[in-house]
């Protein structure tokens, strides 16, 4: 509104009368952006935490939000993420494979353990046998140095 030229007591009292109605409610906006983020586009709580602040969500309203995403579910998407890659990436070199994994949960802001973890489980499963012999510290230098999609 100050952009527009609005006058500062005039916003204020739209402002609170839109608070008040229950229309600017930033509690209920994150909890709503979490659910969807990260079930639509698969986002970790990290990544959804990041957003939230960029939005200006405070970090009580942020955590509260956050909370509702339990680290089972967040593991879960992860799992789900790498089995998608892994079955688009499939004929290809298990390094190719593991490094695409790694950058699309890299992106979506998992954490590198985590992805390791589950790249590793993926591979066995497949019963490849250069999983046994995968070294997230050989195999992954560097984020940088994980291949795009």
């Amino acid at each position: 509104m100050r952009r527009r030229g609005v006058p500062h007591d005039a916003a204020a009292a739209v402002l609170e009368r839109f608070t008040d109605a229950g229309l600017i409610d930033d509690a209920t906006f994150a909890r709503a952006w979490v659910e969807s983020r990260h079930y639509s586009r698969g986002l970790s709580r990290r990544s959804l935490s990041a957003e939230l602040r960029q939005r200006g969500v405070g970090s009580d309203d942020i955590s509260e939000a956050i909370g509702t995403l339990p680290p089972e579910q967040e593991a879960a998407t992860a799992r789900r993420l790498v089995e998608q890659k892994m079955a688009h990436t499939r004929g290809q070199a298990p390094e190719v494979r593991a490094r695409r994994a790694a950058g699309l949960l890299a992106r979506k802001g998992y954490p590198p353990g985590l992805a390791f973890r589950l790249i590793r489980e993926a591979l066995e499963q497949e019963g490849s046998p250069e999983a046994l012999g995968f070294d997230p510290d050989a195999d992954f230098d560097a984020v940088g140095d994980i291949d795009q999609e």
